[in-house]
């Protein structure tokens, strides 16, 4: 019996444990993907590997590649402080271009598993700064996918779901909330400890809070 594949990206954060919940529900079977891009700590990636198991994922696996060799972020470069104001334009939290580096990972494993589908939890609400994170840059990157690789010129059209991409964080928060989702197991804090207990001043940090607040839904964070 064939079943539907999907490649989750998977950060350990709220969104795209979300995103992950979403695509289990619509029926696919996830393989998520993580990015271990030498980020300020690990602990969101050993967030993302206990939300993988608790959803109950296929596979996961971390893929490794070291920006912090090019930097140019607050997320890869530890001279540059991380905000603990709201910014105006496009933040220094902002990675170059690392949601089109884990999309063509995810396509790329797509392709060896026979999946026509890519879920990313992009919302261009509250980050509507980051320039990869808005709808015509996901309908760019499909139109792409399929003019690129093998298996959709064949006739295996890639769909690139941006599930959340609308939605406000109380919005997402609610609805994770009804597919069961543990927010006590994800860190979405840029400057989390080793322990993933978040700073409670990052902008990552002020939007989470505002939304559980919003959703009426108790905040499980952990804070330093």
């Amino acid at each position: 019996m064939n079943t539907k594949k999907a490649v989750v990206l998977l950060s350990g954060g709220l969104d795209s444990a979300t995103c992950l919940a979403i695509a289990k529900s619509q029926g696919f079977d996830c393989y998520c993907l993580s990015l271990d891009y030498h980020q300020r700590h690990i602990a969101e990636l050993q967030a993302a590997h206990h939300v993988a198991n608790a959803l109950g994922a296929k596979q996961h696996k971390t893929a490794q590649l070291d920006l912090s060799l090019f930097g140019g972020s607050a997320l890869t470069d530890n001279s540059i402080d991380v905000p603990q104001m709201p910014s105006v334009g496009i933040p220094v939290t902002y990675v170059p271009a690392r949601n089109t580096i884990m999309l063509s990972l995810a396509l790329a494993w797509a392709e060896v598993l026979g999946a026509q589908d890519i879920f990313i939890g992009v919302n261009a609400l509250d980050y509507s700064g980051y320039p990869d994170c808005r709808g015509e840059y996901v309908k760019a990157f499909q139109a792409m996918a399929n003019l690129a690789t093998k298996s959709a010129v064949e006739g295996q059209k890639i769909t690139i779901h941006a599930p959340l991409i609308e939605m406000t964080k109380a919005q997402i928060i609610a609805l994770g909330t009804s597919l069961g989702v543990d927010y006590g197991l994800t860190v979405s804090c840029y400057q989390a400890d080793a322990q993933g207990r978040a700073c409670g001043q990052c902008d990552s940090c002020r939007l989470r809070s505002a939304g559980f607040l919003g959703a009426g839904i108790q905040d499980p964070t952990s804070y330093m």
